[in-house]
Parts: structure tokens; sequence; C-alpha cells
């Protein structure tokens, strides 16, 4: 495989999927709840990585007031933070974070601060500095906003930020912001990202003239 390079001047990283291997206990609690509304597990399974909680069950049950929906999304939430069985760091994750350590990047998460820190502590990964959580935003992915949001914390052009996603609503989150994205593992490949890794083993981040060069796959 050829290497891809991207310039950039900082980048955006979603959680679950990207940097942290949380499908264990995402299909635990997914199915648990599919099986309570009698709706087909593979089906939802398709819509929930990347979104938040409440935003894809207003996918699967759109008759169902909102405010149902809130509910029920906090009382998942608690059960995903307090579930942590099977939850893995993405190969080569820790290094690549390891490797932007003083450079421009943003964790970018559809998870609550409480899930965020209990999924990243579980993988063994450090949090960033600067941190986008389901807290800070008012629409969850695929709306753009909370990539827009990472990108004006860090002071950077959303055209300068390089985003790393492994759903189709986080990439679709990240081309909305205008923004190029490296997709993560098998699940990416679908959905268009500029580039695709399996994992992070396969990419290298170096400080050159003031930005950053991501080097993608290749030898």
């Amino acid at each position: 495989m050829t290497a891809t390079v991207l310039t950039a001047r900082a980048l955006l990283l979603d959680m679950d999927g990207t940097l942290v291997n949380s499908d264990a206990v995402v299909e635990r609690i997914w199915r648990r709840w599919s099986e309570r509304h009698g709706l087909d597990g593979d089906e939802v399974m398709q819509v929930v990585h990347g979104r938040q909680g409440h935003a894809s069950m207003a996918v699967l049950l759109p008759d169902r007031p909102m405010k149902q929906n809130l509910a029920d999304n906090a009382r998942m939430l608690a059960e995903e933070t307090a579930d942590t069985e099977g939850v893995v760091e993405i190969p080569g994750a820790a290094a690549f974070l390891a490797s932007l350590q003083g450079l421009p990047h943003a964790l970018v998460t559809s998870a609550d601060v409480a899930l965020t820190t209990a999924r990243m502590a579980a993988a063994g990964l450090p949090l960033p500095a600067v941190r986008v959580t389901a807290e800070s935003v008012g629409a969850s992915k695929p709306d753009p906003e909370g990539f827009l949001k990472g990108a004006a914390e860090l002071g950077i052009a959303p055209a300068d930020c390089v985003v790393f996603e492994d759903s189709g609503a986080g990439i679709a989150a990240g081309r909305a912001a205008g923004m190029r994205v490296v997709g993560v593992g098998a699940r990416a490949a679908v959905h268009g990202p500029d580039v695709v890794v399996r994992d992070l083993t396969a990419v290298r981040v170096e400080k050159a003239d003031g930005s950053l060069r991501v080097r993608v796959g290749g030898a």
C-alpha cells in the first residue's frame, strides 16, 4: 500500500471505534435494548455507531417523544459506564496519542464525560487536554457541531483539521465540517473517508514547518 500524506494543523479524534474498541459492550447494551422494543438487533447496530444514544433512538423509534428517548438514554449511559468488560485500545492508539503530545489535537466524542473517562481508562489511554463530549454540543453527529467546536477550541480553521473516525455518522459530520477524514477500521470503508486504515499502527504524525504531516499507510 502506498502511503498517503495529509498536511494539517490539528487532529480531531473520535473515541469509540477509533481509539477504543468498545464494540463488545455496545453490542450487549443495544441488543438488550432492541429486544425490549421488539426491534431487529442487526438493524439497530447499523444505526447506533457514532451517534448519541437519544439520536439513535429518534431514528429507530421516530414516533416516540424525545423526552422518553432522553430518559432512556440516561439509563443506558449509566449501564455503559459501569460495563467496561472487553473494552480495549484500538491497535496503535497508545503510541498514536503519545506521538501527539504537545501537538494540537482534541477528542470529539458522542459519549458523555463519565463514559469517556471510563472507556479511555479501561483501554489504558490518556485523555487529551481538549475534549468535546455529549454535554458540549446541542446536536449529535452526523451534525458537524462537535468537530467545529473542537477546531474552534484549538483555534484552528476547519479546513486545516483532519478527523479520525470509524462510523458513518462521524465521517458525515467531519465532511459537513469541511474537514478531511481518515477512516479507521472496516466499518469506515463504506462511508467515503479520504483514506482508510485498518488501525492506528498504520498512522505516523510528524511536526514540520509549523504544520502536521500525517502519514497514513505504506510500509
